[in-house]
């Protein structure tokens, strides 16, 4: 490709729900790859299991007709980590990016033992956590980006940047040039935020997006009083494929910026049906027809 010409954005997919279920073995990686080919992905979030190089990795996912998409990096970025150690982590992490041929990777959180317990509200805010927590993500940052990657911030429900006074901390604080956005849809929903308006917020710092739908049921606080953050998304009522929750996604998308070079990866967590080729296959019309084609129809 010419290094003039603008990098157009790809259908991606996250296979968690394959992961979530069965397991990451083999089997089950390449049974999903096959079908998520199928079903007409062309990208795949880049995921390297533990002992194998980069290079045979992006070939055998090739060989389903599939490439490397956005990874995550992510850490509690809090006082439990030895960050010098979670540093050379990210070093070795952008490092393996690179090799891929990537150029950009979201940044998230852990989720935080209080938070997973009450999830999407902030509980148990520390202000001073806070601002070590932003210190260590720009610390990071300049790791990531030294190896050649553009760090993203993918806020996570659960994590030390969960709500949306921590995310424009976070943001406002490190600024463009060190950090970019890459939102999902359905976190920054879950935690009580309009996703369209964050995206307009941040769209000239927007490089990647992760696109699930929610379902109603458990986006009031007190609709999921004493439930955890398992058992809230373990219930099925809560992350939905695209168009059948209630998210505004084509408000989401208008939103994105004209001049987006990053891809769009569908990720259902936990679908709402049994079959996940449904799930996924589900996910895909929508997106095929709610982008309007605005995306590589190969890999």
């Amino acid at each position: 490709m010419n290094p003039d010409t603008p990098r157009r954005p790809r259908l991606a997919v996250n296979p968690i729900a394959y992961w979530a279920r069965d397991g990451k073995t083999p089997e089950v990686r390449g049974r999903a790859f096959e079908e998520l080919a199928g079903i007409g992905f062309t990208a795949v979030k880049a995921d390297v299991p533990e002992g194998m190089t980069a290079g045979a990795y992006r070939d055998w996912i090739a060989g389903f007709g599939l490439a490397p998409s956005l990874s995550l990096f992510n850490s509690a970025f809090d006082e439990t980590v030895d960050m010098k150690a979670e540093l050379e982590r990210a070093r070795c992490f952008a490092a393996v990016q690179a090799e891929l041929g990537l150029d950009r990777t979201m940044v998230s959180s852990v989720e935080l033992p209080a938070r997973r317990a009450e999830p999407a509200v902030g509980t148990d805010f520390n202000v001073g956590r806070l601002a070590a927590a932003i210190e260590n993500v720009g610390r990071s940052c300049e790791v990531l980006q030294s190896e050649g990657l553009r760090p993203l911030l993918h806020p996570h429900v659960g994590g030390v940047f969960e709500t949306e006074h921590e995310i424009t901390s976070l943001l406002d604080t490190l600024g463009p040039d060190t950090i970019g956005f890459g939102p999902d849809t359905g976190h920054l929903r879950w935690a009580g935020m309009d996703p369209a308006a964050m995206v307009a917020r941040y769209a000239d710092r927007v490089g990647g997006i992760h696109i699930k739908d929610v379902f109603p049921d458990y986006l009031e606080p007190a609709s999921r009083a004493g439930m955890a953050y398992f058992e809230v998304t373990g219930t099925g009522r809560m992350w939905a494929e695209p168009g059948l929750g209630a998210l505004d996604l084509p408000g989401i998308l208008a939103a994105m910026p004209a001049n987006y070079d990053g891809d769009y990866m569908v990720e259902v967590d936990r679908p709402s049906m049994e079959s996940l080729y449904d799930s996924h296959k589900i996910s895909f019309d929508w997106a095929a027809s709610g982008l309007n084609g605005n995306f590589l129809a190969t890999g």
